[in-house]
């Protein structure tokens, strides 16, 4: 079972809010650079080291299972965790369910290619849905050939003769099939979105990434008349907006990044989670997350099918284009509760990644905070100004669009995004 400590991370208690927010509102002690040491210290010698120091077993695989965790959410690699997975992976046939999860996971984020042959080693044994396909996942990224697709293939239609019942799979085979070409095509005219924003009539927010998500991307804000929000020089305001999970997992494995598509926003929130931070999130569903009716700020059509409902949504230009689907079936597979919201957790743990100082989730849209580590206020958060920005004018509802315009290695840029308004 995981520690509190992350279980945290999975949660969000928020009280509702309507108002703008005041930035002197917003302080917590959680940043402080006494408190961030504790909690390093605390990280490394207990939740990690000691952990994998003591025997696996059954009186110890919990904390087995939080150390997979913490490694996950902070990228720890170290020759401590490299013993520890040795362990696990020798006990992989006894432990539950949830640490074997959290440990396939652990592998895929911090050591990406050094356990290839283990992993198949599991793979050929594996009848479990989601492990297979987190498994699969792993090779396949260190070998996408033609030959290596047509084994994952074979195998899982022998281990699962009937997985076209089941989302999981059945999203595993198209991301297999087509995830590579699609991360080499261009998108259809981000134009077009603008353009049909004014048949749906609702405020929507569009986060615009890169398909590879160790980059950052940027949010803007779209209003319900449709302009855009902008300083009070006419600047196109712009927030920083991280789609990357700790894991990198793909969209439809839980804790994986967030899924491109079209969310709800049902609206504004606080959250007390120490992760997340106090600055105000926004609240945002799937559409095969709740009922149709918390979805929809537009005429349902119940003569329709969801998916027929949720195309609706997107000019013509953009009803086949498959990427922007991956909310939609995410919400299929079990994935729930991504928000955007900010982060307290020291960027330090990712300095040298191309995301820094921004930080990694279980597959929420983070923005950009920086805090005052002696004063617990923030310094600078793209948070606070893109929730700010959203209701600044009546409502605090409408949808949020994530969409990979291509497939460059560098962050998006003001630049990108112009290029589109033409």
């Amino acid at each position: 079972m995981k520690s509190l400590l992350f279980a945290a991370l999975c949660c969000c208690c928020a009280v509702s809010s309507f108002a703008q927010f005041a930035r002197e509102s917003i302080h917590t002690d959680v940043v402080l650079y006494n408190k961030r040491q504790s909690f390093d210290k605390y990280l490394r010698d207990k939740t990690i080291r000691d952990a994998f120091a003591s025997p696996l077993d059954s009186n110890t695989e919990d904390k087995y299972e939080s150390a997979c965790w913490a490694i996950c959410q902070f990228m720890i690699r170290n020759d401590e965790v490299k013993q520890g997975f040795d362990k696990l992976f020798a006990a992989y046939p006894t432990l539950a369910y949830s640490t074997r999860r959290a440990f396939l996971e652990a592998v895929y984020t911090v050591y990406p290619d050094s356990y290839t042959t283990a992993v198949e080693q599991l793979l050929q044994k594996e009848t479990i849905p989601k492990l297979f396909a987190m498994q699969a996942l792993y090779l396949f990224r260190n070998d996408a050939s033609m030959d290596k697709l047509i084994q994952l293939q074979t195998l899982l239609q022998q281990k699962f003769p009937r997985n076209d019942t089941l989302p999981l799979l059945q999203e595993l085979k198209k991301y297999l099939t087509l995830h590579n070409t699609y991360a080499e095509q261009p998108t259809p005219p981000v134009g077009d979105l603008f353009a049909h924003q004014q048949v749906l009539g609702q405020k929507i927010i569009y986060s615009f990434q890169r398909w590879n998500r160790d980059y950052p991307g940027l949010a803007i804000v779209q209003y319900a008349d449709g302009s855009f929000a902008k300083d009070s020089t006419g600047k196109l305001l712009v927030f920083q907006q991280l789609a990357r999970a700790g894991s990198n997992l793909p969209y439809f494995i839980t804790n994986g990044n967030t899924p491109q598509g079209i969310y709800s926003v049902q609206g504004t929130a606080i959250a007390h989670n120490n992760f997340i931070g106090p600055t105000p999130n926004l609240q945002m569903i799937m559409p095969c997350e709740s009922t149709d009716s918390a979805y929809w700020h537009t005429p349902y059509d119940s003569t329709q099918t969801p998916l027929s409902n949720y195309l609706q949504l997107l000019p013509a230009s953009w009803q086949q284009y498959q990427p922007l689907t991956e909310a939609f079936y995410a919400g299929k597979t079990g994935r729930s509760e991504i928000i955007a919201h900010g982060t307290t957790i020291d960027p330090a743990y990712f300095k040298g990644m191309p995301f820094y100082p921004l930080t990694p989730t279980l597959g929420c849209l983070c923005a950009k905070e920086i805090w005052n580590e002696f004063n617990g206020g923030f310094q600078e958060s793209d948070q606070f100004s893109l929730v700010n920005t959203f209701i600044a004018t009546p409502g605090d509802t409408g949808y949020l669009m994530v969409i990979n315009i291509d497939n460059q290695q560098a962050p998006v840029t003001l630049a990108d995004i112009r290029q589109f308004m033409k």
